[in-house]
C-alpha cells in the first residue's frame, strides 16, 4: 500500500525534501520518547561519553557542560542496535514505507542516529550534503528525519535549499582539510535560498541525500530532537566506509537484494576517513 500521494512524491523530487505526517503511530511515538528519556536519565550517572557501538566507539555522546543535575545528551549512535522501539520505527513503520514509495521497491538500511539540539544551545550545523559523508554508486538515498519533538522556527530547525539536490556535489574540503561544510563564499550564496522545515512530533522530513541543508542554534527553551534513519536503493553500494558502522548495515528493509551496482556519476569526491563518536567535532557541526 502506498503511503505517499503522487503529488507528495512529485514535490519530493522537485524540492529534494518532503515533510509528511503519520510516520509513526501516536503510541509508538510515546514509546520512542520514553526510551529517549530513559537514556537521558541514565546519562546523569556519567561524566563522559559511554556505551560501545559496532566499531568500538561510544554510543552516547555528551555535550560540554553535562552534569547530573543538567544532563546534556546530544547524540545516540545507531539506537536500532540497542532498542526494539527504535528498530521498529526504522524497519517496520509507515516511515519506512514512505521511503519505499520514493526509491523502492528494493531498499536497504544504512545507519541511524538520534540528534538532540538542547534548549538555548549554540550548536549549529554548517551547510552540507549527506552524500558527501556517505557516497554511494548512485544517489537514490533518503534520510528520514523523524521528529520526536516539535520543530519550530526558533528551536534550530533544519534549513534546506530547495532544488539543490539537482545541482551536483558540493565540496566539503577546504585547503586540503575535510571541514564537513561547504566553503563560506558558496554557503553565503546558498543561504539566500534557505527555507526552514518545521513540523509536529511524529512527522517525518524525507530528505534526498544530495540536498544542501544545515541548521542554526536553538534560541528557544524547547528541545529539538530528530531520529534519523538513512535508507538506500538496493543497487546503491557504498564507495567509502560508513561513518556509523552497525550490524544492520546493508540489511534489506523492503524487496530483495542485488549483486549489481547501479552507477550514476562520473566522479564522486570522498570524505576524510575519521573515527569519532559524533560529527560534532567538525568545524561545520560544532559550537559557535
Amino acid at each position: 500500500m502506498e503511503m505517499l500521494t503522487p503529488t507528495q512524491a512529485e514535490n519530493f523530487w522537485r524540492d529534494g525534501f518532503l515533510m509528511a505526517e503519520g510516520a509513526v503511530t501516536t503510541p509508538h511515538l510515546d514509546r520512542l520518547r520514553d526510551r529517549l528519556q530513559s537514556w537521558i536519565d541514565e546519562s546523569r550517572g556519567h561524566t563522559e561519553n559511554w556505551g560501545e557501538t559496532y566499531d568500538k566507539l561510544p554510543r552516547f555522546d555528551l555535550e560540554a557542560g553535562h552534569t547530573a543535575d543538567s544532563p546534556r545528551l546530544r547524540r545516540v549512535n545507531n539506537p536500532v542496535e540497542v532498542s526494539d522501539v527504535f528498530f521498529e520505527a526504522t524497519f517496520e513503520s509507515p516511515m519506512r514505507d514512505m521511503v519505499v514509495d520514493l526509491i523502492g521497491p528494493n531498499v536497504k538500511f544504512h545507519h541511524s542516529k538520534i540528534n538532540i539540539k538542547l534548549p538555548r544551545t549554540e550548536s549549529r550545523v554548517g551547510l552540507h550534503q549527506d552524500f558527501s559523508y556517505t557516497p554511494h554508486t548512485n544517489d537514490d538515498i533518503v534520510t528520514a528525519l523523524l521528529l520526536l519533538d516539535d520543530m519550530t522556527p526558533r528551536n534550530g530547525p533544519l534549513m534546506a535549499v530547495p532544488g539543490s539536490h539537482r545541482e551536483g556535489q558540493k565540496s566539503l574540503w577546504q585547503n586540503g582539510a575535510f571541514t564537513g561544510q561547504i566553503a563560506a563564499d558558496e554557503s553565503r550564496e546558498l543561504s539566500e535560498r534557505l527555507v526552514p522545515m518545521t513540523g509536529r512530533a511524529g512527522d517525518v522530513c524525507l530528505m534526498h541525500t544530495s540536498l544542501v541543508h544545515g541548521s542554526e542554534p536553538n534560541r528557544s527553551d524547547a528541545r529539538r530532537t530528530l531520529y534519523i534513519s538513512v535508507y538506500t536503493a538496493a543497487d546503491a553500494f557504498p564507495l567509502h566506509r560508513s561513518p556509523l558502522p552497525n550490524k544492520y548495515e546493508g540489511r534489506v528493509v523492503a524487496g530483495v537484494e542485488t549483486r549489481v551496482a547501479r552507477l550514476s556519476a562520473g566522479a564522486v569526491e570522498l570524505p576524510a576517513d575519521f573515527r569519532e563518536a559524533s560529527f560534532f567535532h567538525l568545524s561545520g557541526q560544532g559550537t559557535n
